[in-house]
């Protein structure tokens, strides 16, 4: 988790567009074959990007209006009943694989407005509440926003910045 947590919502969304648009600075210098062409994982930018929309839907449905993983996820309950990401993750790949890049762009997009705009219309007293009432550590909700957002962006930023 960041180091110095946000202190208010306008901050919190400053720093999610700055890791926002920094991940579309470094997409925006690839080109069409690159966007498709894997790693030496096996996942292409597309495939990141695709990964990243997955767990913004999953933030906003499972973490921020707390329905049922698998139903927010469409994925069978038990690939999300252990919330085991080596489990969750090769399953939202296989989904995503053959969409194309203008899929997933405009998806990922379509996501982003939404997450923020939520985000906006949320109290952020809300976030600084524990996210799992039996969490011992008391984890805030804003834990969670942070890491499918600012966290994961700038970490698939790297991935794919690597590519180039």
């Amino acid at each position: 988790m960041a180091d110095k947590l946000p202190q208010n919502t306008a901050e919190l969304l400053s720093n999610i567009e700055h890791e926002w648009k920094e991940l579309w600075r470094v997409v925006g210098r690839l080109t069409p074959e690159q966007v498709n062409t894997p790693d030496d994982g096996g996942w292409s930018p597309k495939d990141n990007l695709a990964h990243l929309a997955e767990w913004m839907n999953a933030l906003m449905g499972y973490h921020m209006d707390r329905r049922p993983a698998h139903e927010v996820m469409g994925l069978p309950m038990e690939i999300t009943k252990d919330w085991d990401f080596e489990v969750i993750n090769p399953a939202l790949f296989e989904r995503n694989r053959g969409r194309s890049a203008e899929d997933v762009i405009s998806e990922i997009k379509r996501l982003y407005a939404a997450l923020t705009q939520k985000l906006r219309s949320m109290p952020f007293e809300k976030l600084l509440e524990p996210r799992h009432a039996d969490d011992p550590e008391r984890r805030p909700l804003l834990a969670w926003v942070l890491g499918d957002t600012t966290e994961h962006f700038a970490e698939h930023r790297a991935t794919i910045e690597k590519m180039l």
